[in-house]
C-alpha cells in the first residue's frame, strides 16, 4: 500500500518508517510536489491531524493522484501547566519552531514545580475513502534538565512511566517499542490488518 505522509518533519518520517512494515510504502510530500508549510490552525491534535491530511488530499486530487494520506499531530500535555503546551507543543516558545527553545521554556515554566506529571499524545489521521483516527498516549514525568542526544522535540525532557531515562537517552528501537507514536501506529496497523 502506498501512503503519502503529510509531514515534512524528518524525525517523524524516520520514526514512522521504522514503525511501519515494508508492505506500507511511505511517499514524502516532496515526491508529490508539496513543498509549502501546511497550516496547523486547529485547537486540538485531532483537528490539526485532519487539517494536514485533508490539505494533502486536496493537493493530490488537483494532480489526479490517487493515494491514501496519513498525518500525525503530537503534543506534550503537562498536568501542572493545565495541559500546556498541548496542541501548541511545536511552537511553545514562539515562531519559528525551535525544539531547544521549547525545552527551555518548559523548564522555566516548571522551575518551582515538583509535580511534573505529563502525557505525550499522538493522533494519526488516515484518509483513504473515509477518515479514521488512531490515538497513542504514554504517561511520564518531566526531567529537571535535558538528558540524552536521541530523538527530537521534548524527548530530552520526557521520562516515560517505568523508566529512569528520557526518550532522548533511549535507543530509537526502545523508544519505538513504547512511545505514543508507536501505540498509535500499532492501532493503525491493526486496522490495516498487519
Amino acid at each position: 500500500m502506498k501512503i503519502v505522509l503529510a509531514t515534512a518533519n524528518k524525525n517523524k518520517i524516520i520514526e514512522l518508517k521504522k514503525l511501519l512494515p515494508s508492505s506500507v510504502q511511505l511517499i514524502s510530500l516532496a515526491e508529490v510536489g508539496i513543498t509549502e508549510e501546511i497550516p496547523e490552525t486547529g485547537s486540538t491534535l485531532e483537528e490539526n491531524a485532519f487539517l494536514k491530511a485533508n490539505y494533502v488530499l486536496k493537493k493530490l486530487n488537483e494532480q489526479k493522484l490517487n493515494y491514501a494520506v496519513l498525518s500525525d499531530d503530537s503534543g506534550l500535555e503537562v498536568k501542572a501547566l493545565n495541559g500546556k503546551p498541548g496542541v501548541n507543543s511545536a511552537i511553545y516558545a514562539g515562531l519559528p519552531k525551535n525544539d531547544h527553545l521549547n525545552n527551555i521554556k518548559l523548564l522555566t515554566d516548571l522551575k518551582k514545580c515538583t509535580k511534573r506529571q505529563a502525557t505525550f499524545k499522538t493522533v494519526l489521521c488516515f484518509i483513504n475513502q473515509k477518515t479514521e483516527y488512531f490515538e497513542g498516549i504514554v504517561n511520564g514525568t518531566i526531567a529537571y534538565e535535558p538528558k540524552g542526544i536521541n530523538g527530537f522535540g521534548y524527548d530530552p525532557l520526557f521520562i516515560p512511566q517505568g523508566y529512569r531515562s528520557t526518550f532522548a537517552e533511549l535507543s530509537l528501537e526502545t523508544k519505538n517499542s513504547l512511545s505514543h507514536r508507536a501505540i498509535a501506529v500499532a492501532k493503525f496497523l491493526k486496522r490495516l490488518g498487519n
